[in-house]
């Protein structure tokens, strides 16, 4: 593994952990995550850091209600991928299965209580197999970078997550950046098939045939 991979795996764990409900759990993960932002590079270090440094002297019960207010309440601080490229429609539906199957076939599977185009979700997996993860970063590489102008026009602090998730990626070609300027303009299709809202993000996935 290059050094440059194990960056980007460290990396992406720890956006994971970041991207997670901050529960009575959050204590540790900060620890673990200034630990591994340590051996970073700068360029994704330093947004990283600074999402540390406000989680840190945040009251946990401020940071939690800050979390779902902005990511259960506000429609384009969306977490879960698919949604930008699809709406809730049936092709969503598709591409939900596809990212499932994608997992399975790395002998991974999702726990009950989690999409697997969730961000946390989809940055955990890229963790544990970079290869596989990078591509799903990279088709949906739209989605992501409009949720992270969204995260950044709404002043939040999760900005900073999604600046450092950038970091570990290519800079964007021309027409990613088009997706991206369309996906603002038009928003995601309309339709509606009546997938029912989510609750925040567990630590999702699970070795087939085992549970944490």
């Amino acid at each position: 593994m290059t050094s440059r991979t194990r960056h980007r795996t460290a990396a992406w764990q720890v956006q994971s952990l970041m991207l997670a409900y901050p529960d009575e759990q959050l204590p540790g993960r900060l620890r673990l995550a200034r630990r591994a932002a340590a051996a970073l590079p700068a360029g994704i270090a330093a947004p990283l850091n600074r999402f540390l440094d406000h989680a840190g002297r945040t009251d946990p019960r401020d940071l939690a209600a800050d979390y779902v207010a902005t990511f259960d309440h506000r429609k384009r601080c969306c977490p879960y991928l698919t949604y930008y490229a699809h709406g809730d429609t049936r092709r969503r539906g598709v591409a939900l299965l596809s990212m499932k199957q994608t997992y399975a076939a790395a002998g991974l599977q999702l726990s009950d209580e989690e999409l697997p185009d969730h961000l946390a979700v989809v940055l955990e997996f890229a963790a544990a197999q970079p290869d596989a993860g990078n591509r799903l970063l990279t088709e949906h590489r739209a989605g992501l970078e409009l949720l992270r102008l969204a995260l950044r026009e709404a002043d939040s602090p999760w900005q900073h997550i999604l600046d450092s998730v950038s970091a570990t990626l290519p800079p964007l070609a021309g027409d990613e950046r088009q997706a991206v300027a369309r996906l603002a303009a038009e928003g995601p299709p309309e339709e509606q098939v009546g997938l029912t809202p989510f609750g925040p993000p567990q630590s999702a996935l699970d070795p087939v045939g085992g549970r944490r």
